[in-house]
């Protein structure tokens, strides 16, 4: 037997911004709170199913340097393109961190600034 991914945890100056950021990215559900400590986010169907809930805990130290740890997303109603400018609209930025200009990916921060990678294929939703 082997583990599955179940919580990713994401610490953060302001769990609220981006639990709305990261819903609205992932189509998530708030599903549990501390107020002022942690909000956790995950799939309607809540924890436990096919793919992991997202922890993000407040934490007042500033982001040293690039993540170690970055997330991957991949469309699943539209083309590439069109994911892109949904990203960008909900606060996402582009940026660059030396990836080859002609990438099939592109690589964007979240409103924090944590990079993560919208690739080009497409997966059918959960």
């Amino acid at each position: 037997m082997a583990c599955r991914v179940s919580e990713l945890v994401l610490k953060c100056r302001d769990p609220e911004v981006l639990a709305r950021f990261w819903s609205e990215v992932l189509d998530f559900v708030e599903l549990d709170r501390e107020e002022g400590v942690y909000i956790e986010i995950g799939p309607r169907e809540g924890f436990g199913g096919p793919q992991p809930t997202i922890f993000l805990i407040r934490d007042d130290e500033p982001k040293n340097g690039r993540a170690r740890l970055h997330i991957d997303v991949n469309p699943t109603d539209r083309d590439q393109d069109a994911e892109l400018e949904r990203l960008l609209a909900a606060g996402a930025e582009l940026v660059d961190i030396g990836q080859p200009a002609d990438a099939s990916w592109h690589v964007l921060a979240d409103p924090e600034g944590n990079e993560f990678c919208l690739l080009k294929r497409r997966l059918d939703p959960l």
